[in-house]
């Protein structure tokens, strides 16, 4: 935690429209997890029927759950062999240590109530993965290579969270760029 310079200064040669401008914002001391939530974990919360307890699920989350008939991660079925994943139409299991993929805002928060977490505020993520000197990536200001981030779609789909750890951040947070978006509250 502490002050914290969140979004991009003025004189930044690049600058999407949404992190216009830099400005100071106080964050308390806070825990965030050193990777994405895997396949596996997500799973545990599915077949705990984490899908159907009410208490994990807010009011408007609730009511996406029942009216869409969701138990469980929209491209997941369950098949005879396990758990498996569709692609493109394409079937195949379900990796475990892949990041979960395709869970929308009300999913991710009803996981994290379920698993005693929250999602990180915005301000803390980017804290966690440019760090206090505000690196311009996780790793520091070397420009992207194959060693540090799964980017442009170089494994035709996502990696598992234990690959690129030479693209970690200085609080050893791994794929803060690349493979996933991440959800924040």
């Amino acid at each position: 935690g502490g002050t914290y310079s969140l979004g991009a200064p003025e004189d930044d040669w690049f600058v999407f429209d949404n992190e216009k401008w830099a400005h100071e914002v106080e964050i308390e001391p806070f825990r965030i997890a050193n990777a994405p939530v895997t396949n596996a974990e997500f799973l545990v919360f599915v077949e705990d029927e984490g899908y159907g307890a009410r208490r994990f699920w807010g009011k408007h989350g609730w009511e996406w759950r029942r009216r869409e008939g969701a138990t469980h991660p929209l491209f997941w079925r369950k098949s005879k062999g396990g758990w498996v994943q569709v692609s493109f139409g394409d079937e195949s299991p379900l990796r475990p240590n892949a990041p979960v993929t395709y869970v929308n805002r009300y999913e991710a928060r009803a996981y994290c109530r379920w698993a005693g977490r929250r999602l990180p505020t915005e301000a803390e993520w980017e804290l966690a993965a440019s760090g206090y000197d505000k690196r311009r990536f996780p790793w520091g200001e070397q420009l992207p290579t194959a060693e540090r981030a799964n980017l442009d779609w170089s494994h035709l789909g996502v990696v598992d969270v234990g690959a690129y750890p030479d693209g970690d951040s200085m609080f050893g947070c791994r794929q803060m760029i690349g493979n996933v978006w991440e959800w924040t509250d």
